[in-house]
């Protein structure tokens, strides 16, 4: 009798794994290849997501999609294209129309739009002569359109942005019925989104904390010590080396533990995806930032956690110190940019990869903006001095 063939974690495996991760999800008509990869190593993936992870695996004849459900939610996980909560609700009520339409039905602009007004529950209401209001609109059919939820069949949405009467004919989708987490009970049930949150961690009682720790390693930028006895660092450091091996052997990726900040690298970025640093002109202002406290390190004196506590002084006195030692290498935005702009957008980046925390006195800068650093050769800044 012929023993049954066992599929190992291999190469292609470790695409899909990364395929899942970083995808909302793989469409059978957009991408037949990454579908069929999926498909052939759908046992191992399954069983290595729900082993490490505790997260489900779609398998569906049109898509497969990994129900990605984070131990924290982050403001960078939201939808980018979207600028205010308003998108958001938006994009709700959208849905709710969606649910009531059959695969493949056929519906106007015009009558999504005049539901949603009918319908929505804000404050302040909804009023498409409202330029704002429109242009929240435009946000969330585009976002529904990239998502492939609908299908335009006549029209251009752009022209909704300067007339409120505009017509577009669009089409419902087979994955629209399937964009919405399914949830084991009723959702007027819960009063909150950490209630939402807990209910998924009912299901997974059993090595709660090695998928808490998978989760926010594979998911966010990094993890961060939040006290001596942080249970989630304190797993990763007692259990380190089989955390090391494990994960270089089923991904791209390298564990980076440091005192007060875990994370995964890559040696080979994959180009679709982002990674820190980038080609951004405002990541070079950060890499030169990091520098420059790494210099006046002992001006500073951290916390328990290693973050460092600054005021919006503070950290306007840097960037002007920066600019003065950097600023002739700087792009033309930044050269010319007003300090309290410069800050804004280096707390924007920082923010997004997990790197500080602010309000409008205090910043707290994380230990992983410390562990890259960078500064311009010194025969670039000495032609910069023999330039002035």
């Amino acid at each position: 009798m012929e023993q049954a063939q066992t599929i190992e974690f291999d190469d292609k495996a470790i695409e899909g794994l990364e395929l899942l991760l970083h995808e909302f999800w793989i469409l059978r008509s957009e991408n037949p290849q990454e579908y069929q990869l999926i498909r052939e190593r759908e046992k191992v993936l399954r069983r290595y997501l729900d082993d490490k992870f505790g997260l489900l695996l779609i398998v569906h004849q049109h898509f497969i999609k990994l129900e990605k459900i984070p131990v924290e939610p982050e403001p960078w996980m939201g939808i980018s294209s979207f600028q205010e909560p308003r998108d958001y609700a938006l994009f709700c009520y959208a849905m709710a129309f969606l649910e009531e339409k059959s695969v493949g039905e056929q519906f106007l602009l015009s009558e999504l739009s005049e539901e949603i007004r009918h319908d929505y529950e804000g404050e302040e209401g909804i009023d498409w002569t409202v330029y704002t209001h429109r242009k929240s609109l435009i946000r969330t059919i585009r976002a529904m359109a990239d998502l492939h939820l609908i299908r335009t069949v006549d029209g251009n949405i752009q022209k909704f942005d300067n007339d409120e009467e505009h017509e577009v004919l669009y089409e419902t989708t087979v994955y629209s019925k399937y964009f919405i987490r399914s949830f084991p009970e009723d959702l007027t049930l819960f009063t909150s989104w950490q209630d939402l949150l807990q209910e998924d961690w009912k299901f997974q009682q059993e090595d709660e904390r090695r998928k808490r720790v998978y989760r926010q390693l594979f998911f966010s930028p990094g993890v961060h010590r939040k006290s001596s006895n942080d249970p989630d660092f304190i797993y990763i450091r007692s259990f380190r080396n089989r955390m090391m091996e494990d994960i270089e052997k089923h991904s791209h990726y390298r564990l980076r533990l440091f005192k007060n900040t875990a994370f995964l690298s890559s040696q080979e970025p994959h180009y679709k995806y982002e990674y820190f640093p980038d080609n951004k002109a405002v990541t070079d202002v950060l890499l030169q930032l990091s520098y420059l406290l790494y210099e006046k390190r002992s001006s500073f004196s951290p916390l328990e956690t290693g973050e460092l506590l600054l005021t919006t002084g503070d950290f306007d006195q840097l960037i002007v110190e920066l600019r003065q030692q950097n600023g002739s290498g700087w792009s033309k935005h930044f050269r010319e940019a007003t300090v309290e702009a410069i800050r804004k957008e280096c707390l924007s980046s920082m923010k997004s990869w997990m790197m500080v925390e602010a309000d409008d006195a205090m910043i707290y800068i994380k230990p992983l903006f410390g562990i890259l650093a960078g500064k311009y050769p010194d025969d670039f800044m000495r032609k910069g001095d023999d330039s002035e």
